[in-house]
């Protein structure tokens, strides 16, 4: 009798992978395996932000998007495809359409150090002058995001049957993206296009993507009996989904799940809603190719042979940041 689906994403304890008892640790990998095959999210605890940088990191943000739209503007720096500063509001869209997302965003990439020839890939960082403490917050999240989403990928290597340390070289010094994400005030609801939401249904492009609480209600998962369940966390965990990538390497059997931010009730839509999401990506050279282990008579391989850079310039473009 198949199990009934779930209501709610699973929550989990990281520490139990990290610090715990070899029966937790292989238990945790096998519950991580079982949500990601079903739903493609959990929730988790034992993260490693703290409230003080959390509650800092948002402060820091609401700042930066309350300047002036013309102040903001100085961070869109044409040519950078979005990668790094400012992406103005409405800009982005999901694959498949062409009206623009209801929000502006902030792109905060890799600080690679050392002599790594990979640096030559990555354009620099650029930081609002105007509130310098924005530097500090955003690169210690983001070292500190980076940090649990390599123990995040040990526990999937183990779970694939895979050496433990198998992401490792893999994601050193990847090309990782901390967005911090305005889904900004809507004041007249009839003037926006009919069919404009926050973010709509999308998968991410990445390997794993880890968010952190987000300030308002909205996010949304697609079950796969296509009924569409809301995300939230409390306030202890982030939420940790299945990207495209690695549904890609693993030939769909970590499911990269469809989710959207939808839009408030009408009430609520003149109030902000702040979002900070860490997109985990490899490094570009990394083979997506499908794992043999994941191919057989019943699951016939589905994706073609791709690089991770490849596979990004395909979905920049095809979501509206490339051209």
């Amino acid at each position: 009798m198949q199990e009934p689906l779930l209501e709610e994403i699973p929550s989990l304890d990281l520490a139990h992978f990290t610090q715990g008892t070899p029966e937790q640790k292989q238990k945790f990998v096998q519950d991580l395996g079982r949500a990601y095959n079903e739903i493609g999210f959990v929730a988790i605890r034992n993260h490693g932000l703290s409230d003080e940088l959390t509650r800092n990191l948002y402060d820091t943000v609401k700042k930066f998007f309350s300047l002036p739209e013309e102040v903001k503007e100085k961070y869109d720096v044409p040519g950078m495809a979005g990668q790094r500063g400012y992406v103005g509001k409405g800009k982005e869209h999901a694959k498949g359409r062409t009206v623009g997302d209801l929000k502006e965003f902030y792109h905060v990439g890799q600080e690679v150090e050392g002599d790594d020839p990979v640096k030559d890939q990555y354009p620099g960082n650029i930081w609002p002058d105007e509130i310098p403490e924005f530097e500090d917050y955003t690169v210690t999240a983001y070292k500190t995001l980076e940090r649990t989403g390599k123990q995040m990928l040990r526990a999937i290597a183990l779970y694939l049957g895979l050496d433990e340390d198998y992401f490792e070289d893999k994601v050193k010094n990847g090309n990782s993206i901390l967005r911090a994400i305005h889904y900004f005030p809507i004041e007249n609801p009839e003037a926006v296009p009919a069919d404009a939401v926050r973010a709509a249904a999308h998968g991410d492009i990445n390997l794993i993507t880890l968010l952190m609480g987000a300030s308002a209600e909205g996010l949304q998962v697609q079950r796969r009996d296509g009924k569409w369940i809301p995300i939230t966390a409390l306030p202890d965990q982030i939420v940790v989904n299945v990207g495209d990538m690695l549904d890609r390497l693993t030939n769909h059997k970590l499911k990269s799940t469809i989710h959207r931010v939808v839009n408030p009730p009408r009430e609520k839509m003149k109030s902000s809603r702040y979002s900070i999401p860490f997109f985990m990506h490899p490094r570009s050279e990394m083979d997506l190719t499908c794992l043999n282990s994941c191919i057989d008579e019943e699951h016939p391989k589905q994706y073609a042979d791709m690089t991770a850079g490849e596979f990004l310039d395909e979905r920049l473009r095809e979501i509206g940041l490339k051209k």
